[in-house]
């Protein structure tokens, strides 16, 4: 199987750089959606301060060389958690399953492609936590299908999104994979 070439660090600045101007795009178009739809709601902050809070993640990761998988699979469901936590307390209007969920975990898969592409070499130690992220990226499928949201949108793009990382993950790590989960299980 023919393996990506790694990235030189030039390289890597300038995808950095293109990710980041993406979000940066995204949390503005985010703050527009919100300005237009529900002005009393200010749900586009909290959705920019988990785009900010993946990014200094990612960045000290990748500065500090940790295993950030780890941390990100345990802050998607402490997050997931706390959030419906919230949303409970404050009478559950349903945004923490609606909204919430699907954006901690469109962020937790993004992160993981980005670690895949920036660090291929370090990858194998990612690919356990990436499989365990892929098992609960399916929570808003399961919302879906007991009717538990209203607005099914942003879970279909988080269901997207995670299985098209899953299919890269798979297409460029694949005998990675395999060898990580025979050193894990000693299979």
């Amino acid at each position: 199987m023919l393996y990506p070439q790694r990235l030189s660090s030039k390289k890597s600045d300038l995808l950095i750089k293109i990710l980041l101007g993406i979000s940066l795009l995204i949390a503005i178009i985010l703050v527009i959606i919100n300005k237009l739809t529900t002005k009393d709601i200010h749900w586009a902050a909290l959705a920019n301060a988990g785009i900010l809070y993946a990014w200094i993640t990612v960045l000290y990761s990748l500065n500090k060389h940790r295993n950030i998988a780890g941390h990100v699979m345990i802050q998607l469901i402490a997050i997931g958690i706390l959030t419906t936590y919230i949303d409970y307390k404050i009478g559950f209007k349903g945004w923490s399953f609606e909204i919430a969920i699907p954006i901690i975990i469109i962020i937790a898969n993004v992160t993981m492609f980005v670690l895949t592409i920036v660090s291929y070499k370090r990858y194998i130690r990612y690919a356990i936590y990436q499989l365990i992220i892929c098992v609960f990226s399916l929570l808003p499928a399961y919302f879906i299908i007991e009717k538990m949201i209203l607005n099914p949108v942003l879970s279909y793009v988080a269901i997207g999104i995670s299985c098209l990382n899953f299919l890269l993950t798979i297409f460029l790590c694949a005998r990675d994979v395999k060898e990580a989960i025979k050193m894990k299980f000693h299979t």
